[in-house]
C-alpha cells in the first residue's frame, strides 16, 4: 500500500447479516468521511470525538444512501497505525455495497488482499 493512499472496504463476512461494517483507512480518511459522511445534527466526521460512536448518515449526491452509526479512530492510536473511520450500516449485499460505493467515489481507493 502507498502510505499516501486512503483504502475502503468491507470489513464484516458478506451476507445477509442485519449490521454491516465499513472501514476507511489512511492519510486522507477524515477527508474522505467529510465529503460523504455526517452526523443526525449535521457535523461531519472531523468533529467527532475518537472511538465515540455517532448516529449520523451516508449522503451521495444529496441524498442518503443510509443511517449509520460512525467510530473515529486517530491514528496512531488505531488497528492501521492511521486515521480511520468505521461505519456500522445496515447488512446485506445492496446497502452495503452502496456505502462502499459512496465511500470510494468520494475519494478512496478499494482496499485490495490483507490492507
Amino acid at each position: 500500500m502507498n502510505p499516501a493512499d486512503t483504502i475502503a472496504a468491507v470489513a464484516t463476512p458478506p451476507g445477509a447479516g442485519g449490521l454491516a461494517v465499513v472501514r476507511l483507512s489512511g492519510r486522507q480518511a477524515l477527508s474522505v468521511a467529510d465529503r460523504c459522511l455526517q452526523s443526525s445534527g449535521g457535523r461531519p466526521p472531523s468533529g467527532f470525538q475518537p472511538r465515540m460512536a455517532v448516529f449520523g448518515e451516508v449522503v451521495r449526491d444529496g441524498v442518503r444512501v443510509d443511517d449509520v452509526v460512525v467510530t473515529v479512530f486517530r491514528g496512531p492510536k488505531s488497528f492501521t497505525g492511521e486515521d480511520t473511520v468505521e461505519v456500522a450500516c445496515h447488512g446485506g449485499v445492496l446497502v452495503t455495497r452502496r456505502v462502499l460505493e459512496t465511500l470510494l467515489v468520494s475519494g478512496a481507493r478499494p482496499a485490495e488482499p490483507g490492507e
